[in-house]
């Protein structure tokens, strides 16, 4: 597929890209080799090939979400170096 030297300052223009002449003709030659390599693809037999999300399968690693008891306040504010009013104490960021 041949792209045009317009086509390629008009998509410049949309993404508010300034171009110099050695980019708009570099970009020209280089955004029509991969329309061209994109319109071999399309020669590619596919014809009963599963679609596919991944290249590799994957498997679903989440645990079942079971309720469960939560953890004792005390016995984890136990362990903190500071606590106040049943709450964590941090040291300020901002």
């Amino acid at each position: 597929m041949k792209i045009s030297r317009k086509d390629v300052e008009h998509v410049a223009k949309l993404a508010r890209l300034e171009l110099t002449e050695s980019e708009i003709t570099t970009f020209v030659g280089q955004i029509g080799d991969i329309l061209d390599h994109v319109d071999s693809l399309k020669k590619v037999d596919t014809q009963g090939v599963v679609g596919t999300s991944h290249a590799i399968s994957l498997t679903n690693a989440f645990r079942e979400d079971d309720v469960s008891e939560s953890s004792d306040r005390d016995a984890s504010l136990a362990n903190a170096p500071e606590s106040e009013d049943g709450c964590f104490v941090v040291p300020k960021i901002i």
